[in-house]
């Protein structure tokens, strides 16, 4: 009967030990499931964050790409007005009349002007 007893004994355990280690990988491996759906979750923030970044420095450029058209229609209109100038002496064989050739003409006021 002792001899039972101990065998009972010696087998608990033998049997709690398998049952430790289930418990300690299902552990581990909810540990990793949750570990893993966080980091989903972070790498899905990261990727709204950069593409908002992504989206205003698009929109920046596109702002500067506009900017430097204008600034270029601006150049290219100074530009023509100094060529203007150069063609008309030139081929046309144009200047600005001496003080002495120059007439100013006035017009007589009208009742409006006057008050």
């Amino acid at each position: 009967m002792k001899k039972k007893v101990v065998e009972e004994k010696a087998e608990q355990p033998l049997l709690q030990k398998p049952a430790l280690k289930k418990i300690v990988v299902y552990t581990v491996l909810v540990l990793l499931v949750f570990m893993s759906a966080v980091m989903v979750v972070f790498q899905v923030f990261q990727y709204r964050h950069d593409y908002r970044d992504l989206s205003s420095y698009m929109r920046e450029r596109d702002d500067l790409n506009a900017e430097w058209g204008r600034l270029l229609i601006e150049q290219q209109t100074f530009g023509a007005t100094a060529q203007i100038g150069t063609r008309a002496v030139t081929q046309l064989r144009m200047y600005s009349p001496p003080a002495s050739q120059t007439v100013v003409i006035s017009l007589p006021m009208t009742s409006e002007q006057k008050k």
